[in-house]
């Protein structure tokens, strides 16, 4: 199945725009997106868009579908192009439409399936119930050495940026790892087809099939039931500010307005083309050559964007480095695609909603979220949630602030229109944790350090409408990782310790359970994924002492905050750290049940005196340690060891 659909695609990007259908020739139809669809969906407006040569000079028509109607037949500048829009009613059954094109007496017939709604789990969304395990395919493990190699793309794990041979089965296969380390959702890199040697997933080359190296689509559909089964959801990563310059449709672009800087879309697209008849391997140089991109250079004739997001927010930005910010490439070898194009707009909005409805994922995580248009997001969230009510998106926002993040989540009264967003990241928080928290903890005015400056952060949460739905985390796939060669474990440990009961919803970059460490391992390979790898750290044998230490401590808080009603359904309630015991202490509370977390910013010993957060222990007078079983007592002042952690369940 993926050969033919491969086959298809090489079709699709070799064809070359034609001005008049030949009349004794039947209509061509080499692609129809999407390539089907739902009955009982609550939006009835169903966008199929046809590829072939000259279809739009075809006429097209739609044999008698009880509860279907054509709506608009809409013929673009490329007459290679035909989007035809459906009106599905609630009446509509599940079964298989015909679509007839004519021209002159020659006819093309293509059926298209409406099939029953899906039925099993997914579209469950993920809140402050959840940890997130983020994991990036290609370098987590190699389920299908079968799989490595396409066309001429072969794996090197000696290239960091090459492909290493990661895959869905890898994953499906160390399910069990993820679900006894404790978290409960996994969030992968994008999966979606990357005709490239790039391994990071971010310049789609297709919106509707898994990339052939990872699996295939019914592979990604089995990956996702297998971690259902484990009551472990599935976070898909979407790009919708660009796709990649290999996207079949770059060597015939549907429209003038399609990317914006069309016209060097277009010079990109003829570049595909001659590299395609050049032959594999061979990259011929000009305008929009790889051999600019990969030297880090602006091809000629290109803007960038500026990636100055604050921009939008920005009362005094003028419209000029707002138009940049937007309309400007990320790169030479993605281009921006323009969602105020209408019908791009309404592909890319079925696209989430077919893969939510197919594959059933629970969640999406969007790229680059501010880069692309601002009302078209607004309606992407919108027509998701209508749809499925209890769905989340995670938009990614890389400000430095929180008063920009806060800024972009729905509800806030300082945004004059509502972005409908509903979880934002927090880098802030991430940035100050990865900077301060070796530090010795520092009060002082002027001088604030350590875990002050992580409480800090945490009082900004007036910035949020809703700072429970604020994603958190220690490092990602685009940053350092956390730990860094030589740190101590209990560097990670308190870092854990605070990422999984301060307010928010945490997320685990792959690796960081076992202390990988390291600004040139932030894409590594998780040792083990390979049979050809010395150890295997997904088991305790392969594990050295202080990779189970890390491992150890992370399970066993993972495991109890599943069942800790206080840290996923309560209230924060923090003290603010002070010179005299460089104590971080805060209680998670649901009103029944308090949970005191106790971080000791000092390389010394502390003595706490408890008097001082009676208001949430109030009659409690111990506490159990959830990753030690240690019992504290609570009616005297606690000792915290040297940049020790409590986690208390209080009693």
């Amino acid at each position: 199945m993926i050969l033919a659909a491969m086959t298809a695609f090489l079709a699709i990007g070799l064809s070359a725009p034609a001005s008049a259908a030949p009349k004794n020739k039947a209509p061509e139809i080499q692609r129809m997106d999407p390539p089907f669809w739902y009955a009982g969906m609550k939006n009835h407006e169903l966008q199929v868009m046809f590829y072939g040569k000259d279809i739009a000079a075809s006429e097209f028509s739609l044999n008698d579908y009880p509860g279907v109607s054509v709506k608009e037949v809409a013929k673009v500048k490329n007459p290679n192009y035909l989007f035809v829009y459906l009106d599905v009613a609630a009446s509509a059954e599940p079964g298989t439409m015909t679509f007839v094109f004519k021209n002159g007496k020659k006819k093309t017939v293509k059926t298209f399936e409406l099939r029953p709604r899906n039925t099993r789990i997914g579209a469950q969304g993920f809140s402050t119930k959840d940890v997130l395990y983020l994991i990036m395919p290609d370098r987590f493990a190699n389920g299908n050495p079968a799989n490595d190699d396409w066309e001429n793309f072969t794996v090197n794990r000696q290239n960091g940026g090459a492909h290493h041979g990661g895959d869905l089965q890898g994953i499906k296969e160390h399910l069990d790892y993820i679900d006894n380390l404790g978290v409960t959702a996994i969030w992968l890199n994008p999966v979606q087809y990357n005709r490239s040697n790039a391994s990071h997933g971010y310049a789609i080359s297709d919106f509707y099939l898994i990339d052939p190296r990872l699996g295939s689509n019914e592979e990604y559909c089995d990956m996702i039931e297998a971690a259902h089964g484990k009551n472990i959801k599935v976070v898909m990563d979407m790009i919708f500010n660009h796709s990649g310059s290999s996207h079949w449709w770059m060597t015939d672009i549907p429209e003038d307005d399609w990317f914006n800087q069309n016209d060097y879309a277009v010079k990109v697209g003829e570049r595909m083309a001659q590299q395609a008849q050049a032959g594999p391997g061979q990259r011929p140089q000009g305008p929009g050559s790889q051999g600019q991109w990969q030297r880090g250079q602006r091809p000629e004739g290109l803007v960038n964007t500026t990636h100055y997001k604050w921009v939008l927010m920005d009362p005094h930005a003028p419209q000029t480095e707002k138009d940049i910010l937007i309309d400007g490439w990320f790169s030479g070898g993605m281009p921006d695609l323009n969602q105020r194009n209408r019908h791009l707009a309404t592909y890319l909005i079925q696209n989430s909603i077919w893969w939510i409805e197919y594959a059933r994922v629970d969640g999406i995580r969007m790229d680059t979220y501010p880069y692309a248009d601002y009302d078209f997001m607004v309606r992407w969230c919108d027509e998701i949630e209508t749809e499925y009510p209890d769905f989340n998106i995670v938009g990614e926002g890389w400000y430095p602030r929180n008063s920009a993040a806060g800024w972009w989540q729905r509800g806030s009264a300082i945004n004059p229109k509502d972005s409908r967003l509903k979880t934002v990241m927090d880098f802030d928080l991430t940035f100050t944790t990865q900077r301060e928290i070796m530090k010795e903890s520092n009060t002082s005015e002027g001088s604030e350090a350590g875990l002050f400056k992580m409480y800090e952060v945490i009082t900004q949460d007036f910035l949020f409408p809703d700072p429970d739905n604020v994603l958190t985390f220690l490092d990602n796939h685009d940053i350092t990782r956390f730990m860094n060669p030589g740190d101590p474990a209990w560097k990670l440990k308190q870092g854990l310790a605070f990422l999984l009961t301060t307010r928010g919803i945490p997320q685990i970059y792959y690796g960081t359970e076992i202390g990988i460490a390291g600004r040139g391992n932030m894409r590594v390979d998780f040792p083990g994924g390979w049979k050809e790898d010395p150890v295997n750290a997904f088991t305790k044998e392969g594990r050295d002492d202080f990779q189970n230490e890390c491992w150890d401590f992370a399970s066993k808080l993972l495991n109890w905050r599943r069942t800790s009603k206080p840290v996923t359904e309560g209230k924060l309630v923090h003290y603010t750290p002070d010179n005299q015991t460089k104590c971080y202490v805060y209680a998670r509370t649901d009103g029944k049940n308090t949970v005191l977390v106790m971080l000791n910013g000092s390389d010394e010993e502390r003595t706490v005196d408890m008097k001082r957060f009676s208001e949430v222990i109030k009659d409690c007078t111990k506490g159990k340690d959830a990753v030690t079983g240690e019992v504290v007592n609570l009616t005297s002042p606690v000792r915290i060891p040297a940049r020790g952690v409590y986690v208390l369940d209080l009693e």
